[in-house]
């Protein structure tokens, strides 16, 4: 195998240091004691290079050993357990997902390590994630004495944890689970049967224990989604003293054989085979409606994963950008179009070559500036002192997170095969990386409720909450912005046309609310692609922020070249991505059946 890790931490740094405010936030009370804007080079340097020196070598031991299942347990690959121990010991792991835990990062910079290490190894991470994002919900909904017994050791990378929805045949469909738990004589304790799929890390020997979070219905509770609850299930019981007891009754059924992320081992787990397997209820019982607090509780994680999903398909398809790029530098084939009898070039010379490129820095720049936005938010959400500056937060993050979970994943696999495309027949061999880049990062769009669902999230829930008023003024937030900006000569073309994108929007809304009405069915058909353009037209507006963070540098006379790179990467995704939105408002206005009217059996 010929996994690569080429990846730099520059955009990082810009984003945290100079376009968003990242000085607020390590200004904030929660961490003025032990980290101060000055140590975010040397934090995100060190991240890199634990990265490359510890997480990378195992990239290709995660796809040629993989997790394999043996006699009922999972093994990883011998390598992953020193990295992982590593990682865990030194605090890059779990330990940032406890907001209260001493030296935890805020999400800008521990996000930023994050995507690190999925570029690193994509199918390895998962592992180190899983833990810190289970605790957190314990930690928020647990009893004092669950918190007690449960979340240190999983903070600490000592335990894992997974989330268990997924049922054979449900998928998606979580209303239509049968996973059953029935009360026991020991109050809040029920005995789980059921069987989950597609758990990530279900099983594996990198902890000595894994805290499954299993979604079911406690006997006699509504139907639907709103009577789930949600059950604290060990692998192996805990005592009450945190010692490790008797194993409870929870079976690896198998693991997945995937196209990609080998390593990541993906279970099939039966509870209660034995009619021994114990869960200890997370919160309160069903009320007298029968209506449990499973969902809610469930969204605590759900929300985080979807953003930690799009970013992951940020760092794979960052690592495929890189790796194309070195190699049309290096690849040497024909000759330029204005000097046919000239000598051979880079292929980075030609013309539709550096279109590819183009095309894939300026995608995965918007896609960071998205994700990081949203990291932003929430540190203002977890840590921030102003409260009008909470309250805003937590209004557009509802907003962009089913973009940065859509888009992202989406267009992530979109761009590496653009980078397949730049190695040409080399691209298409395992001898080269972007193969296994393709095969691990295809999985994110389904990953955390597919991409379908994310759209009607955004179209069904996000454009209505608050009366539409929290849509509303992301909208307008977007127009001042350009009205701000109406005396810039330096862009005036491109503030034009996200002008135009954003007008062209705002009549599509119009026409998409008189398909609630009117029929129904067009919301879903077109609504994957309104997601696309939502995400499209926001892009271009955080992305001219930067351009003009980037064009002040440039006059102040900066000599990196970081700067005209990023004003010309700007100007591309305005003037050759954005218009997609203007083109699409005319499909959706179009209001073609074609799809629906099309008789089943013409398929």
């Amino acid at each position: 195998m010929a996994s690569k890790y080429i990846y730099k931490n520059r955009d990082n740094k810009f984003i945290i240091k100079e376009w968003l405010d990242g000085r607020k936030i390590l200004g904030l009370k929660r961490f003025e004691d032990y980290l101060s804007f000055e140590d975010v080079d040397s934090i995100l340097d060190e991240a890199l290079k634990m990265s490359r020196e510890v997480v990378a070598p195992t990239n290709d031991d995660g796809d040629t050993i993989g997790a394999k299942f043996i006699d009922g347990k999972v093994i990883v690959p011998p390598s992953f357990h020193k990295a992982f121990k590593f990682v865990e010991e030194n605090g890059w792991g779990g330990s940032n997902k406890d907001i209260d835990g001493e030296g935890t990062l805020p999400e800008i910079l521990s996000e930023s390590v994050r995507e690190f290490m999925i570029a690193a190894n994509p199918s390895m991470t998962p592992y180190f994630g899983l833990a810190g994002g289970i605790a957190s919900v314990i930690k928020e909904f647990a009893t004092k004495e669950q918190t007690d017994l449960y979340t240190p050791k999983m903070f600490a990378g000592i335990w894992n944890g997974t989330m268990c929805l997924t049922e054979p045949g449900g998928g998606s469909d979580v209303g239509d689970m049968t996973s059953k738990a029935y009360p026991t004589d020991k109050p809040n304790f029920y005995k789980i049967k059921g069987t989950k799929c597609f758990i990530t890390g279900g099983d594996h020997d990198l902890n000595e224990n894994i805290i499954h979070l299993v979604l079911a219905r406690i006997d006699g509770a509504a139907p639907g989604t709103k009577g789930l609850s949600l059950f604290i299930v060990p692998k192996i019981w805990v005592n009450e003293d945190g010692s490790l007891g008797e194993p409870n009754d929870v079976t690896t059924v198998g693991i997945e054989h995937k196209m990609g992320l080998k390593g990541s081992s993906t279970a099939v787990l039966s509870f209660g085979d034995d009619d021994k397997c114990i869960g200890w209820l997370l919160g309160s019982a069903p009320d007298e409606k029968g209506i449990g607090q499973g969902m809610a509780q469930m969204f605590k994680m759900i929300n985080g994963s979807r953003m930690d999903t799009g970013h992951s398909a940020l760092g794979v398809a960052t690592v495929a950008y890189n790796n194309a790029v070195e190699y049309a530098k290096e690849r040497i084939q024909g000759r330029p179009i204005t000097d046919p009898r000239g000598k051979r070039v880079p292929i980075i010379q030609h013309e539709d070559v550096r279109r590819m490129l183009l095309t894939q820095k300026a995608t995965l720049d918007a896609m960071r500036a998205m994700i990081f936005q949203g990291y932003y938010y929430l540190d203002l959400i977890d840590f921030g002192g102003e409260p009008e500056d909470v309250a805003q937060a937590k209004r557009f993050i509802e907003v962009i997170t089913p973009l940065v979970k859509a888009y992202c994943s989406d267009q992530g696999w979109l761009m590496v095969t653009e980078a397949i495309q730049v190695f040409a027949g080399y691209g298409f061999t395992e001898e080269y990386p972007v193969a296994k880049c393709a095969r691990d990062i295809k999985i994110y769009s389904i990953w955390e409720g597919t991409n379908f669902i994310q759209s009607m999230d955004l179209v069904g829930r996000k454009w209505n909450l608050e009366k539409g008023n929290i849509f509303k003024e992301f909208l307008t937030a977007i127009g001042a912005f350009v009205q701000s900006n109406q005396g810039n000569t330096e862009f005036a073309r491109e503030f034009a046309l996200l002008g135009e994108a954003l007008q062209s929007y705002v009549d599509m809304m119009k026409t998409v609310l008189g398909y609630f009405k009117d029929d129904i069915r067009m919301v879903p058909l077109y609504s994957t692609r309104i997601l696309r353009i939502t995400a499209e037209l926001y892009a271009a507006y955080l992305l001219m922020q930067q351009a003009l963070v980037c064009s002040a540098k440039i006059k102040e006379g900066t000599t990196d070249i970081f700067y005209p790179g990023k004003v010309q990467t700007v100007k591309f995704y305005v003037h050759n991505i954005l218009p997609d939105v203007m083109a699409t408002v005319r499909v959706i206005k179009d209001a073609d059946t074609s799809a629906i009217d099309m008789p089943e059996e013409a398929f």
